[in-house]
């Protein structure tokens, strides 16, 4: 069994968004593992294993314009099943 059940994935558009912010802030607050948070100041890529990935995407939404969401459940890609 994973520890983390849900690849979250999605981007943020925005104005002064920073790379270091967004990482800090999901690192002490959100539990999982195998954060990344690339971009620019106006466009950030989050790929992030959680098992609440709401509160990634509530986040990040308070930031700027989230889309090209992407939710998969790594239990059931492990199991063989559509994620």
């Amino acid at each position: 069994m994973l520890e983390y059940k849900f690849d979250t994935q999605l981007l943020i558009e925005g104005h002064n968004l920073s790379e270091d912010a967004i990482n800090e802030y999901i690192t002490n607050n959100i539990e999982g593992d195998c954060l990344l948070a690339v971009g620019d100041d106006e466009l950030i890529k989050i790929h992030f294993h959680t098992n609440t990935p709401w509160n990634v995407l509530e986040y990040c939404a308070s930031l700027g314009e989230i889309y090209d969401i992407v939710v998969e459940n790594m239990e059931r890609q492990a199991n063989g099943l559509q994620g």
